[in-house]
C-alpha cells in the first residue's frame, strides 16, 4: 500500500475563490496567506519543477483546500497550509505551516519533502 500524504491548502475551493486567489497573487504576493500554494504554483498553473516531481513520485499525494479538509476531517491545533502523512488512526505532520513559510522555493519544498518522507 502506497504511503499516502495530504496537502492542505489553506485556501477556499470553488471557482471564485480560485480566481480572487489568483488575483491576490498578482496585486499583492506578499501578503498571500498560502505559502504552499505559492511554492507549488504559478498564477495560472502548477510549476513545472514541482510537477515533474509530483508526477514521478512512488507515493500518493492528495490536495485539498482547507475548508474541504476542515468538512471531512477533524483535526486540532492545525495551522494552514500543512503538509500531512495518513496513518491509520489520524495524521502525522510533515511539514507545518511555519516550515512552508520558510522556504523560498519548489526546489527547497522537493527537498525538504525528501528528507522528511524517507
Amino acid at each position: 500500500m502506497k504511503e499516502t500524504f495530504l496537502f492542505v491548502y489553506n485556501a477556499k475551493s470553488g471557482v471564485w475563490s480560485k480566481y480572487l486567489d489568483n488575483l491576490h497573487k498578482i496585486v499583492s504576493p506578499a501578503t498571500y496567506s498560502c505559502d504552499l500554494c505559492s511554492l507549488t504554483h504559478g498564477v495560472f498553473s502548477e510549476k513545472k519543477l514541482w510537477r515533474g516531481f509530483r508526477e514521478n513520485s512512488a507515493l500518493e499525494f492528495v490536495f485539498m483546500c482547507k475548508n474541504d479538509f476542515l468538512k471531512e476531517y477533524s483535526p486540532e491545533g492545525l495551522d494552514f497550509p500543512v503538509i500531512l502523512k495518513k496513518e491509520e488512526k489520524g495524521f502525522l505532520v510533515v511539514l507545518e505551516a511555519n516550515e512552508l513559510a520558510s522556504l523560498d522555493s519548489e526546489k527547497e519544498l522537493i527537498e525538504l519533502l525528501k528528507l522528511k518522507i524517507n
